[in-house]
């Protein structure tokens, strides 16, 4: 399938886009969720742009509610921020994003995917790794393996003794 997006061209004009994230995880920590962007046929991280006066931790929250129909999500501690810059050819415009990403949780397991997105699966941190594209997610999910501690609270809330 055609990509969006192109290699940066150093003579086409530029634009900052801040958008925000997280590597979802399943209750125990063992399996986060991907989901695939049907028109560049890629696993990708939930993320989103930042609205107007909206902070990354709400924007990364909005952004995974819309795109997963998770509606029972808690955002944790952010654990990366990536830069990254591309051509956008409907644009005509050269693109320089920064992404910020959460680590967030929930209990829920089927997805209500957005249009843009064919599929998801919940999947092990190693598989994740090797199944996304970019660098930058790959360093994301990295992120998220080296900060993965039990966060308590959540736990004892998902087992109802919170």
């Amino acid at each position: 399938m055609p990509s969006t997006t192109e290699r940066y061209r150093p003579d086409a004009p530029i634009v900052p886009e801040l958008a925000a994230g997280a590597v979802l995880f399943e209750p125990s920590g063992r399996k986060v969720f991907l989901l695939h962007q049907r028109d560049e046929d890629r696993w990708c991280l939930p993320k989103g742009h930042v609205d107007p006066g909206e902070s990354l931790a709400t924007a990364a929250l909005r952004e995974v509610r819309e795109e997963t129909g998770f509606t029972d999500v808690k955002l944790e501690e952010e654990i990366r921020e990536v830069s990254y810059r591309f051509y956008h050819p409907r644009r005509a415009l050269n693109v320089h994003k920064t992404v910020v990403y959460f680590r967030g949780r929930t209990r829920e397991q089927a997805p209500h995917l957005e249009a843009i997105f064919d599929r998801a699966e919940w999947v092990d941190l190693a598989t994740a790794v090797e199944r996304v594209e970019y660098r930058t997610d790959r360093e994301v999910l990295e992120s998220a393996r080296a900060s993965d501690a039990p966060v308590p609270d959540f736990e004892r809330k998902v087992k109802g003794k919170g």
